[in-house]
C-alpha cells in the first residue's frame, strides 16, 4: 500500500496562464478565499450573499433581483439555467459556432428538449437576420447561444436578439463565460432573460462558482415547475407535477436559498463565494467600462504584435473577443512542441483548440489578472525565441516592438 504519510504538500509549479482559460488569480481574490469560515446562516454570511447578488448586478449590468451564483464550474450555472427552465417536449434553438455551443445542445438534449440547431463555419458568427429567420421556422421556446466561444475566440453580437426574441415570445439564454467583464455586455439593455458565467476568464478568479442573473420572465418560468423538497417543506408550499429534473441545479429552489425566505437547500461554498465576491468587487471598484478597455487595450497589443511577427490570426477579426486569440500555427511547425517549450521553458502557457481547429490554431489569452503591459511583452518575447528556434523566419524584436509602439502610441 502507499505510504500516503509520505505526500508533499501541495506546490505548484510557477506558470504565466496566458491561454483561453483557466488564468492565474488575482492575489487578491486567492487572499479572499483563505478567509474563515462562518455558518450559512449566520448574519455575516447572509450579509456576504446579498453583498455579492448587489456587485454581480454592476457585473452583469442589470437590475434583476435574481442576480447570484451556483455552485460548480461554469458549466453548472449553464445546467442550472437549462434544466430549470425546459421541460421535456420543449423546443430549444442553439446557434453553434465553435465548441460551446455544441456543449449547450448537449445540455439542453440531456434536459429531454427538443434542440434545433443551426450552424455557422467555425471562425464566423451569426447575422440577426440568421437567428431571427431560423426563431420564426422554428418557433422555439428557448434560445440558448454563446456570446463569446474560446474555441474560436469570437464574439457573437447579442445587442439585437433580445428583441428579436421579445417580438417572437422566446426566452434568451446566453453563456457569458469566457466574455463577461473583457467585452461590452449589457444584460438589461440587450433583452437578455438570462445569463451565466465563470470566475476563471476575464473575471480573475479560480473555476468553482458560477455567477447568473435572471429576468422576472425567467423567475416566473422557474417558479412554475417550483417543488419544494418534503423535509422541508411547508403547508402551502409548491408541489410540481413537472418538477425541475435535477435537485442541486433547481432554481426555484436556489432562489428561495438566496432570498428572504433563506430555505436550506445545500451548504454555502464558503471559501468560492468569498472568491467571487472579491471578482465581482475588484471590477466593481475598477469600473465596468475600464475592465472591458483594458482587456481591449492588452488584447489589441498582442494581436499587434503577433501580427508583427508573421502570425496569420484565425477567423473573423471584426468579431474577435477582447480577451483572446486565434493563431495559424505556421506550415512545418509542431504546433504542440512550441507549446511544451513555452512551458518548460519559460513556465508561459498557451492553449491549442478542439474538434477542426485542433493542431491547426493555437490560443492565446490576454484576460483577467494577466490583462497587463508586462505579461503580453513576455509572452511576445517568449514565443519569439521558441519560433526562432524551430526555423521560423522573423525579424528579432519584431513582436516586442510592434507591442511596445502600439502601447505607447
Amino acid at each position: 500500500m502507499e505510504q500516503l504519510t509520505q505526500s508533499a504538500p501541495i506546490n505548484p509549479p510557477q506558470r504565466l496562464l496566458m491561454g483561453p482559460g483557466p488564468i492565474n488569480a488575482d492575489p487578491r481574490v486567492l487572499r479572499a478565499m483563505s478567509a474563515q469560515l462562518v455558518g450559512q446562516y449566520d448574519p455575516a454570511m447572509t450579509a456576504y450573499m446579498n453583498e455579492t447578488m448587489a456587485l454581480y448586478r454592476a457585473v452583469f449590468r442589470t437590475d434583476n433581483e435574481a442576480t447570484l451564483l451556483i455552485d460548480g464550474t461554469s458549466r453548472a450555472g449553464i445546467e442550472a439555467a437549462l434544466v430549470s427552465m425546459i421541460e421535456p417536449g420543449d423546443r430549444v434553438l442553439v446557434p453553434i459556432f465553435g465548441r460551446f455551443g455544441h456543449l449547450l445542445r448537449e445540455i439542453a438534449e440531456r434536459c429531454g428538449a427538443d434542440v434545433h440547431v443551426i450552424e455557422r463555419e467555425w471562425g464566423t458568427v451569426f447575422t440577426p437576420a440568421e437567428v431571427e429567420a431560423a426563431i420564426t421556422g422554428i418557433r422555439p421556446k428557448i434560445l440558448a447561444i454563446v456570446h463569446g466561444d474560446t474555441s474560436t475566440t469570437l464574439a457573437q453580437p447579442l445587442d439585437e436578439l433580445g428583441a428579436i426574441c421579445e417580438r417572437n415570445g422566446v426566452i434568451l439564454y446566453t453563456d457569458v463565460t469566457a466574455s463577461l467583464a473583457g467585452n461590452a455586455f449589457e444584460l438589461d439593455a440587450w433583452g437578455v432573460d438570462v445569463a451565466t458565467a465563470g470566475l476563471q476568464k476575464c473575471l480573475a478568479g479560480p473555476s468553482g462558482s458560477a455567477p447568473i442573473s435572471l429576468s422576472a420572465k425567467a423567475v416566473e418560468l422557474v417558479n412554475s415547475r417550483k417543488s419544494v423538497e418534503a423535509g422541508i417543506r411547508s403547508e402551502g408550499d409548491a408541489v410540481s407535477a413537472s418538477p425541475i429534473r435535477s435537485n442541486y441545479f433547481d432554481l426555484s429552489q436556489i432562489l428561495d436559498y438566496w432570498g428572504p425566505k433563506r430555505l436550506n437547500h445545500h451548504t454555502e461554498a464558503t471559501s468560492m463565494l468569498y472568491a467571487a465576491r472579491e471578482c465581482a468587487r475588484l471590477l466593481v471598484q475598477e469600473g465596468m467600462d475600464n475592465a472591458v478597455e483594458r482587456h481591449r487595450l492588452h488584447g489589441t497589443a498582442m494581436v499587434t504584435g503577433l501580427s508583427a511577427m508573421g502570425l496569420e490570426l484565425f477567423g473573423d477579426q471584426s468579431v474577435r473577443m477582447n480577451n483572446v486569440v486565434g493563431v495559424e500555427i505556421p506550415a512545418g511547425i509542431d504546433g504542440d512542441g512550441v507549446r511544451a517549450a513555452l512551458l518548460q521553458d519559460f513556465g508561459i502557457e498557451i492553449g491549442t483548440s478542439f474538434g477542426p481547429l485542433h493542431g491547426r490554431v493555437w490560443r492565446i489569452g490576454t484576460m483577467g489578472y494577466n490583462a497587463r503591459r508586462d505579461t503580453v511583452l513576455t509572452t511576445l518575447a517568449a514565443l519569439e525565441q521558441v519560433l526562432r528556434r524551430r526555423g521560423f523566419s522573423l525579424t528579432a524584436g519584431s513582436g516586442v516592438g510592434a507591442a511596445l509602439d502600439f502601447y505607447n502610441d
